[in-house]
This record gives C-alpha cells, structure tokens and sequence, in this order.
C-alpha cells in the first residue's frame, strides 16, 4: 500500500506542480483566497473527493473521501480513524508566498492523493479521509475559527509539513499573543507652546526602548517586536494619540503569559513618565505553542527511512515562528515537520 501511495503521488506530479504555481502566482492574503480556493476544490473534485465549498468559512474547505469498501455499520465506520490533511494559501502583504504556502497546499494534496490511492487498493476499510482547506493562518486564526465552528470535532488525527530553511520532525513553533497600545496626550503648537502639551509619541518612542531594556532579562528563546503604527500627524504638533502593535511569543503558552506582564508593564511605565494615558487592547485569536504528538513524529521518521529519506538528526533547534497549527495539537494529536527546501 506504502508502494502505491508514492507511485501515485509521482504519477501526478505534474499536476501537483501546477497547482504550485497557480497558488504561488495569486498571492491572495488572509480571508481572501478566493482564487486558490477556487483552484484547490477544482482540482480535488476532478480527483474523486467529494467536496463542501466555503466549509464554515467564505475560503475555507472540506474534501472527503470514504473507501467504497465501507461498511453501512455506523458503529464500524466510528471505529475505523478519521484522518485530516490540512492545506494553507494566503499570502503574506508584499511578499506574497515567502512562507511556503503553496508548497504546504501542494503538499497536502499529495499526501492526501496518495492515501487515498492505498485506500482504494486496501483488502478492508481503513478509515476516512478528509482534506480541509485552513484560511488566514498569517495572522487570522483560520484554524482557530474552524475549531470553535465544530470542524475537527470527529478528527481523530491532523498533519500537514511545512517548508523551511531546515528539516526537523519535531519544530519549535512558538505560542504568541499580539496586542495594540494607544497613548492618550495633549495636543499642542511644538514651537509656540509645547509646554502645553503632552506628547504622546514620546510615550510610545520611550515604551519601545523600554522593551529594548527588557530583553536582557528575556529567556533566550521568547520574541518580542513591536512597530509604531502611530506616530502623530504633522511635525509641528505635539502627537496627542499614538499607537504600537506589539507581539510577544515564547515556547509554551505559559511562558507567553509570563512575557506578556512584563512587556505591558514597561508599556504603562512609559505612559506614566510621560504624563500620558494608556489603554492596551488584546488582539482576537492568540496561537499556541505546537505541541507533536511523538507517535507520529516516530511513524514519519520509519515511512521516510523506507523510501530512503535520511532526515537529519537536530543538534540544536532552530525556532520557526507561530502557527495556529499550535492551537489545534492542544486538541488533538498533530504532526507538523519541517523539510528542507
């Protein structure tokens, strides 16, 4: 069966590769991949799978195929495992696909081609097959909506790969809240009276090299970055609203927590050298840290040995960023290796 998932894989791998470029050309961003979504469930019907358009969400997706060998017994079919591989899309702003993820949707077709083709040969039924198109994961929480709108509900096990600079089975991908800070001043004239004013940018400018200070105290493996978003409107006037937009991540969701109070903490600090005010929004749909479930970390390092496929053992691992990946392994069991390309 192992034999029959590669060969069909290679035999579509034309195909696959079109599929590739198709996405990597739309450059679609999050909640908009209208075109690549277009394109994906286009091509899973051409191949068999029966599939729900704008499943739960506008660009979201479920494509499922059951082996005719399939018993009408409910309680057979609950005993047999479901399996979903997951695809992404969007795009990054102004780098379109940097990430890889036309590589990722490339990718899980073809597993999902694969399975299916061993599926078909199989002396029994092995269970159901579900590929589910996951929007938005730059930063929209896709996964996230999909969770709370009940889609991984009856998923037994979830795997998808992602793309990288490195190969590692087992990748850190880190948990990460984001937050927005508004500084509240007072306007006023900054040549003819900038006594009466209370300048708000100097609140944002001074929060930011507060965290510079902080990093020193950081554990080594916690992010955080931050970017003025506003910075007033003309020269002349003392800023008497500012924004920053500060993201903070770290290896476990506790951790982030943990680095989250400390980072607030500088933030309101500035306000009050300042004489400003300030409010601190939390942004919608925190990632969590992605936790791999060992089982099927060991089962893809023994499917890989067997088509000769050396992975390579990691001395020190290299963080990847967040994913909201990370929120579904902390539902259940989930694969989400790195390779190298």
């Amino acid at each position: 069966l192992k034999q029959i998932a590669c060969d069909f894989i290679d035999k579509e791998q034309a195909r696959l590769f079109n599929l590739s470029k198709e996405i990597w050309h739309h450059k679609e961003l999050a909640f908009e991949e209208h075109k690549s979504h277009e394109y994906l469930t286009t091509f899973l019907e051409d191949l068999g799978f029966s599939v729900h358009r704008h499943h739960k969400l506008e660009t979201a997706f479920l494509a499922q195929w059951k082996s005719p060998k399939a018993s009408d017994s409910d309680n057979e079919s609950d005993s047999k495992p479901h399996i979903a591989i997951l695809c992404e899309y969007d795009a990054l702003p102004d780098i379109g696909h940097a990430c890889g993820h036309n590589l990722i949707a490339e990718l899980g077709v073809a597993a999902a081609l694969g399975i299916k083709a061993a599926m078909e040969q199989a002396d029994v039924h092995l269970g159901k097959l579900s590929i589910i198109g996951t929007p938005a994961e730059e930063g929209g929480g896709g996964k996230i909506d999909l969770i709370n709108a009940g889609v991984f509900d009856d998923v037994d096990v979830a795997m998808m790969s992602h793309p990288a600079p490195f190969t590692d089975v087992r990748p850190i991908f880190l948990g990460g809240k984001r937050f927005f800070v508004n500084y509240h001043g007072k306007p006023s004239h900054a040549a003819g009276f900038p006594w009466e004013g209370v300048n708000a940018l100097d609140a944002a400018v001074l929060g930011y090299m507060n965290i510079a200070a902080l990093r020193q105290q950081l554990h080594p493996t916690w992010r955080v970055h931050a970017i003025i978003t506003k910075g007033g409107t003309k020269a002349n006037i003392i800023p008497d609203e500012t924004q920053l937009m500060v993201q903070v991540r770290a290896p476990r969701d506790s951790e982030v927590q943990i680095a989250v109070t400390k980072v607030k903490a500088c933030l309101r600090a500035s306000a009050e050298a300042t004489g400003c005010t300030v409010d601190i929004v939390d942004g919608p749909k925190p990632y969590s840290s992605l936790v791999t479930n060992e089982t099927l970390a060991k089962l893809y390092e023994n499917n890989a040995a067997h088509i000769g496929l050396k992975i390579p053992q990691v001395t020190i691992q290299q963080v990847l960023g967040s994913t909201d990946m990370g929120n579904l392994s902390h539902k259940l069991p989930c694969l989400h290796p790195t390779y190298y390309c």
